[in-house]
Formats: structure tokens, sequence, C-alpha cells
């Protein structure tokens, strides 16, 4: 039988189209379409809302799709710092703190051998206080040039408002006051710590300070300070922070015979209230920390030393119970 594109009317003799025949499908889109457009004119807000959870949805699983087939575009970064990759000193391993115990005051680098540009707490004044100082530097000098290994800080905060900038008062003044000291070694691996308020958090701050820069903890700590602080810094607070005693070692400066008594009772005074109160954290440890923050800096620790976190947190006289990377 032939089929024909067009159909002859019998009765009119006119030819016309065919029909074309509505499928179900159609009926049911239009159908769908038009309950669609009505639900939208009642609800808007509602259409609004199940359209965004459903954009939100499909990105979810999007995302879910490139992590699992493109792994490593996301966690390269990760990986990186897990194998020390970055990081300035990763080759360095030990660690050389010298404890700021004074403010230079003076806006002139000229004048550190001159008394009148150092502030110092009362029972620490005394006739060549900053001779002392440099003297402090120069041994934390030896001490890191006798180790390749070891990254020396200057650890101490603008605790007073008549401070200057801590970068001149120790990075400046202490080891490029001499550029032809034959010291080059020793000055590409030394840096400051800026936050300490106290000698506790001169040794806390700076191995986190560590961690930072070599993307791993200290195996050996060298303290320098005064000679009468040796107790406070190689027991008190090496005992408070957990750090084995075998690799801990301390270089104290001697004070001066004119002041020595003063130093050691004033000395003896704080020793006492950190036996007290080893992390600082209450009382009148805690109200000299508050005072010796005169700018409101913001401390940027424990971020980057997230395993000593809880040291930063604890707040008791016992020792931290917490685990440590070094115990």
């Amino acid at each position: 039988m032939l089929h024909y594109a067009y159909q002859s009317d019998i009765e009119s003799g006119a030819v016309r189209k065919p029909r074309k025949p509505k499928t179900l499908c159609l009926k049911m889109f239009k159908s769908l379409g038009t309950r669609l457009h009505h639900f939208f004119r009642l609800h808007p807000i509602l259409v609004f809302i199940v359209c965004i959870s459903f954009g939100i949805t499909v990105l979810i699983l999007l995302s879910l799709v490139y992590v699992n087939h493109f792994p490593s575009a996301v966690t390269y970064k990760k990986n990186d710092l897990d194998n020390n990759d970055g990081y300035p000193f990763a080759n360095l391993k030990n660690l050389v703190m010298v404890a700021g115990h004074s403010v230079y005051t003076s806006s002139n680098c000229g004048k550190i051998d001159k008394e009148e540009s150092w502030f110092l707490e009362s029972y620490q004044k005394h006739p060549g206080q900053a001779a002392t100082f440099l003297s402090h530097i120069e041994k934390g000098v030896e001490a890191a040039g006798r180790d390749d290994e070891s990254l020396l800080l200057f650890s101490g905060g603008e605790t007073r408002k008549e401070a200057g900038p801590l970068a001149v008062k120790l990075r400046v003044i202490g080891l490029l006051l001499n550029p032809n000291d034959g010291k080059d070694d020793v000055r590409s691996r030394a840096l400051t710590e800026e936050h300490a308020r106290d000698s506790f958090e001169n040794l806390l701050f700076s191995v986190c300070k560590f961690r930072e820069l070599t993307g791993s903890y200290p195996h050996n700590i060298t303290a320098v300070s005064y000679d009468f602080k040796e107790e406070r810094f190689a027991h008190l607070h090496r005992s408070a922070m957990r750090f084995p005693e075998s690799r801990f070692f301390y270089l104290g400066t001697p004070a001066s015979l004119t002041s020595k008594e003063g130093a050691l009772k004033g000395e003896a005074m704080v020793r006492t209230q950190f036996q007290e109160d080893p992390y600082g954290c209450v009382g009148s440890l805690w109200r000299k920390k508050l005072k010796r923050d005169p700018f409101h800096r913001t401390i940027p620790y424990p971020d980057g030393c997230s395993k000593i976190r809880g040291l930063f947190r604890y707040c008791g006289s016992a020792p931290f119970p917490g685990s440590l990377p070094w115990s």
C-alpha cells in the first residue's frame, strides 16, 4: 500500500496536511510545566530554596569526584610540609637561644655601649649593663659557631613603649656590628623571636619559632642569659616543658660584683614565683606579662607548632601531663 504525504478530503476535494499525533510524553511535559509554573507563582521563595539546595548538592558531588580522581592536586602542599620541604632552615636541628634581659631605648644604633641606652628592672641595674648584654650576644654567637647544625635565636619582645625595633636591638646590633668578624656562617642562621615577655616565654616561644623555621623541634637546646638565672632556666622552665635534661645546656654571663647581691635577691623572688606558678599564667607573673605588652601585640604562637599547643593552653602547678614531641 502506498502512503501519500497529503490526503484528499473526499467530500470537498481539498488537499490537507495530515495531523501530527500528540505523543503521551509531550502531554506529560506540558502538564508538568504548567504545574511547576503555577507552583512557582504561589511559592516563589520555596522554589528558590529548592533550586539553591540542588545546586549546592551538585557542587559537593562534583568536588568529591574531583578529589577522588585528582588527589595529588589537593594534597601536594601537605606532602611537601611533611617532608620538611619549604622550610628555610630544614637542615638545622639544635637551638641556641639568647634571652633578652633589657630593652634598648635609643634610636641611635651607635649608642649601644652607653648605659642610658638600656632599660633593666631595678634589681638588675648595674654599671656596665650594656657590656653585659653584649656579652650575652657574644656567647650565643660563639655557641652557634661551634655547632654548624644550630639555629641562633635572640628572644625578647618590646616590653616597654620606649623600646626600639627588636630587629635593630638584636640582629643588627648583635651580629652586624662587625661585618668583617669572620662569622658570616653564624650570621646566615641567626634570627629573632619577637614576642616573649618573660623567661619562660623566651624558651617556649623560641622552641615554637624553631619549629616554624626548620619543620622540626630542636634536638638540643642551649640557653644563654645571666649566670644567676641558671636554676630558673635549666631546672624550672626546662622541667615545665619536660625537655630532657641531658639535651639542655646553659651558658651564663656573670653579673658585676656591685650588683650581684641585689640581683640574687631579686632572682630568688622570681624563682619562688615560678616554683608556685611554673607556666606564669596566674597571679603576679601573669600581671607582669600583661604590663610587658604595651603595644597589645598579637602573639602568633602556637600556630606553626601544633604538637606543643597544649603547653600554650596549660595552666597548673603540676607539670604538663600531655604528650610532647621530645618526651
